[in-house]
């Protein structure tokens, strides 16, 4: 699912890498090895902003070409595409409360076990990662019939037969770090790049895992994301959250051009919520060579994607960490507090996104 440039020339590039390579992060050279990277720039002017969008609409009723209203009785403005059928962009739509409250939990709870995360594969399930990066722990790698350590780790977790790995504060780490592998807790919570809540997506078959054990959806996620999916339901039917997927994003992290097409009934939407750093989101057509549109996602926007939208090609070359062009004040002001630094540090180089799936 994550793009990769392509060797070649930009001739050989379908239309939407093309597109993804104008936006993607790139950083100016330079000779000096002391002086900060500065980004290259990036002309933006022909990214729709549906915040702007939604002030001029309230205003004076316009709207740009190929922008479109969706008046379903909605409690705030819905907006469209003329020529993207099923694609809804709600902006503002999430209260800053909301934002805060799914930002801790997609830090917190989300990855828990027995939720499933990119982490798996490598570690097995890890316990409370959010909280051991926030102490400083160390992650250790150490044979199960090494009992040389005086004291107890605060988590771990079987990976086979021979090995496990546990968390121990820093100094202990340190001592047993020469002959056993260690990484700084902090380090695996920058490298977790997705979770998955309710039924567990199986990325090798591409599928969903009926049988893997798992967590449902909260019901408060539920309940907020019902009401979301409404502009984009069947008349006299109830979005049904089954799965979710929630991705992590830091500098300079892509999405690459893709299609979620493993749900059986492309009718219902995915709900897609938008929490921290702005981002740009592609929508392309069904072919990779019909160029996308770039738009800008910032924190409480959410898209619903249902119908001839989910045969789209999207994906997120580009999210903004600089405090310019990130746009999370109000998140920096409502995390302020002392308990909160943690979340405050996390967020203020990151995006998180959650999409919920029937």
């Amino acid at each position: 699912m994550y793009g990769s440039d392509r060797a070649g020339d930009d001739a050989e590039l379908t239309a939407f890498r093309k597109t993804e390579k104008k936006y993607k992060l790139y950083y100016e050279n330079s000779k000096s090895t002391k002086k900060k990277k500065q980004p290259k720039q990036v002309d933006l002017s022909e990214v729709l902003d549906f915040k702007s969008i939604s002030e001029s609409f309230n205003q004076n009723g316009e709207l740009p070409p190929g922008v479109v209203h969706v008046n379903c009785g909605f409690d705030r403005p819905i907006f469209g595409l003329e020529n993207r059928p099923g694609f809804y962009f709600i902006p503002g739509s999430l209260t800053l409360d909301e934002q805060c409250t799914w930002i801790r939990e997609s830090l917190t709870n989300f990855p828990q076990p027995p939720n499933r995360t990119n982490h798996n594969v490598i570690y097995g399930p890890i316990s409370n990662l959010f909280v051991a990066a926030k102490e400083g722990k160390v992650f250790v790698e150490e044979e199960r019939s090494d009992n040389g350590l005086d004291s107890e780790p605060s988590a771990s977790v079987g990976n086979g037969d021979s090995h496990r790995w546990k968390f121990y504060e820093e100094d202990i780490a340190r001592a047993r770090g020469k002959t056993c592998k260690t990484v700084p807790a902090s380090v695996l919570l920058r490298k977790l790049r997705w979770s998955t809540l309710g039924l567990q997506f199986d990325w090798s078959n591409r599928n969903y895992a009926v049988s893997l054990p798992h967590n449902k959806i909260p019901n408060a996620l539920c309940r907020l994301a019902k009401r979301m999916a409404e502009p984009a339901m069947p008349i006299g039917e109830e979005f049904r959250p089954e799965a979710a997927i929630v991705n992590y994003f830091g500098s300079g992290d892509t999405l690459g051009g893709h299609l979620d097409d493993m749900e059986a009934d492309w009718s219902k939407p995915i709900v897609s919520m938008s929490f921290g750093c702005k981002a740009i989101f592609l929508l392309g057509g069904k072919s990779r060579q019909d160029e996308p549109l770039a738009m800008f996602l910032r924190s409480g926007d959410v898209l619903l994607m249902a119908g001839e939208a989910r045969e789209c090609f999207h994906g997120v070359p580009r999210i903004f960490t600089d405090e310019e062009n990130a746009e999370i004040t109000p998140l920096e002001l409502r995390f302020s507090d002392e308990d909160d630094r943690c979340f405050l540090d996390y967020i203020r180089t990151s995006r998180i996104n959650i999409n919920i799936r029937q």
